[in-house]
């Protein structure tokens, strides 16, 4: 296998430093080149056009998740895997869904990394061993034990009705962001976010946030 270009995007300095340690570990791979954001992610990767890249889901300017469907979009043949501290199946789901190839925890990276780039490298798809099962089950839907919300919600049934983008603006509802951030960070418009947030309220059957993150919580997409 010929050597493969890899670019790294992580708004942490440190962790870039280890998964560059980790990278290195094996002559298959060269890191080629680092971002700290979205923004930066991309256009390296326009001016690189590596093989592979390792993108973390939370950037300070954007959603990984939808800096993977740029770069798909932008650059014929790359594959993606993405390196997170989430564990939460909705994560994992959405970043299959957005084009990534593979997924590992940041808690897991030192001993999946490279196996997982390996595989990505080769063509597979590559899940974290410890998230796999519950992935299958997600993307699958043959859970025999769905979580049901109760209550002011029609359960997991009515989270599946979501978009795409109604599941961004909903996390990041529940992870405490103000209307404004989320248009920032999805580089939306304010008038936008609301919109999906209206929308998100009347399929969840949901009056207000508080109810909303507890729904969140008891779908097991948030902690």
């Amino acid at each position: 296998m010929a050597v493969k270009r890899i670019l790294v995007i992580d708004d942490h300095p440190l962790f870039r430093e280890g998964i560059k340690t980790i990278i290195r570990r094996n002559t298959a791979f060269e890191v080629v080149g680092e971002a700290g954001s979205a923004q930066e992610g991309l256009r390296e990767a326009m001016r690189l056009r590596p093989d592979l890249a390792v993108v973390d889901i939370s950037l300070p300017d954007k959603s990984g998740i939808q800096l993977v469907r740029e770069m798909i979009a932008a650059l014929s043949g790359i594959r993606i895997i993405m390196v997170s501290m989430h564990s939460k199946v909705d994560y994992v789901a959405e970043a299959f869904q957005a084009g990534a190839t593979g997924y590992v925890t940041k808690e897991s990276a030192s001993e999946n990394l490279l196996t997982g780039l390996l595989a990505v490298a080769r063509g597979e798809s590559f899940l974290d061993p410890s998230l796999s099962r519950e992935v299958a089950m997600r993307l699958l839907d043959v859970s025999g034990h769905k979580r049901q919300a109760g209550g002011e919600s029609g359960g997991q049934a009515a989270y599946d009705t979501l978009t795409p983008r109604e599941r961004e603006v909903m996390r990041l509802v529940c992870e405490g962001m103000f209307t404004k951030e989320i248009a920032d960070v999805l580089s939306i418009s304010i008038k936008t976010v609301e919109h999906h947030r209206a929308s998100i309220m009347k399929k969840l059957g949901l009056q207000n946030t508080v109810e909303l993150v507890r729904y969140a919580v008891k779908i097991g997409l948030i902690d």
